[in-house]
């Protein structure tokens, strides 16, 4: 199943779950690759955003989500996990297609995908909570949601207040 991403980034390999053999790897490369797209597309807000609500979204990301990524590695690292060091080809291309956009054209397309990103991601992780037979890697995904609802309810409110809509 191929999947156009438009805004950003992080859980379309979420969707593909059930093609990777143990969902515990899958949920470690998946929240690897979303983490590292996310300090990715952070960088970008923060130099491309063309409001202060997206500069300082996206200082928040490269923050929280550099933070997350290490906490990640090393429980990764305990599990004898190998993580990608880059993000998804599908976040590559998404991150390619923020790069050329300036204004307010680049802030709504990233507040876009912001959104659908962290409600990826947060079903990801709520799936690795349910399902996931990892003690660690659940461990993680416990720890790391409500800083992950937190970012999409930030994200909301940016858009909300910059009159971007879903559409």
């Amino acid at each position: 199943m191929k999947r156009i991403i438009l805004g950003i980034i992080v859980a379309a390999p979420a969707l593909v779950w059930g093609a990777d053999k143990n969902p515990d790897e899958a949920f470690f490369k998946h929240a690897a690759e979303g983490g590292i797209a996310e300090v990715e597309a952070g960088k970008l807000a923060q130099s491309k955003g063309n409001s202060a609500a997206v500069r300082d979204f996206g200082a928040m990301m490269v923050k929280d989500h550099t933070e997350a990524n290490q906490k990640l590695t090393s429980v990764a690292s305990s599990e004898n996990v190998e993580l990608p060091s880059t993000s998804s080809a599908a976040q590559i291309a998404t991150k390619g297609k923020l790069e050329v956009l300036t204004g307010s054209a680049f802030d709504k397309a990233y507040i876009k995908g912001q959104i659908k990103a962290h409600r990826e991601t947060a079903a990801l992780f709520k799936r690795e909570i349910a399902s996931g037979a990892d003690s660690q890697a659940k461990s993680f995904a416990k720890e790391t949601l409500p800083t992950v609802e937190a970012h999409l309810k930030k994200i909301e409110d940016v858009a909300a207040q910059s009159g971007v809509t879903e559409k």
